[in-house]
């Protein structure tokens, strides 16, 4: 069974939210208005989630940790990891949680003000969830590329420059 191939308009979108439907149109070779409805009709069906704004947030001056935290957990009857699952993402610092495979059953990204924060979070919040047996907290030190974005300054080509 083969996988359909995704809809330009949604590959130019995931690549820059901010392309305007006049210029995917002149990309994709559609009419603006089919475009719109397009754009209109995956909106609607929740296949464009939300559009986003990428932050450099140390760049801005703003100080955030990160902390990666995988965690194992017993799965509930009839829901499997679902119920554990639910309980993570209605915190308002989780940023993301995942069902992996591997030594642990889910991993969260959350965001804080400081360490003790985080340690908070894994004390008070997280380990009281009922199903959690275990976890490892792993901190954000550098972050070179998130989402197809560079963090990083693109190094200069330190080969000298020859002229034919």
């Amino acid at each position: 069974m083969s996988q359909a191939a995704p809809d330009e308009i949604l590959t130019i979108l995931a690549r820059d939210a901010r392309t305007t439907p006049e210029t995917i149109a002149t990309l994709t070779g559609r009419s603006v208005d089919a475009v719109k409805a397009a754009i209109a009709d995956y909106e609607k069906r929740s296949v464009i989630k939300s559009y986003k704004t990428i932050v450099d947030w140390e760049k801005a001056g703003v100080e955030k940790v990160f902390a990666f935290i995988d965690v194992k957990a017993l799965p509930a009857r009839d829901v499997g990891f679902d119920a554990v699952a639910e309980q993570l993402y209605r915190y308002p610092e989780v940023h993301s949680v995942w069902l992996i495979s591997g030594g642990s059953d889910l991993r969260i990204v959350i965001e804080a003000a400081d360490l003790r924060e985080v340690g908070r979070f894994v004390a008070e919040k997280l380990s009281t969830i009922d199903g959690v047996t275990g976890t490892d907290t792993h901190f954000l030190l550098r972050k070179y590329k998130e989402d197809q974005i560079l963090f990083v300054d693109a190094a200069e080509d330190p080969r000298l420059v020859v002229a034919p």
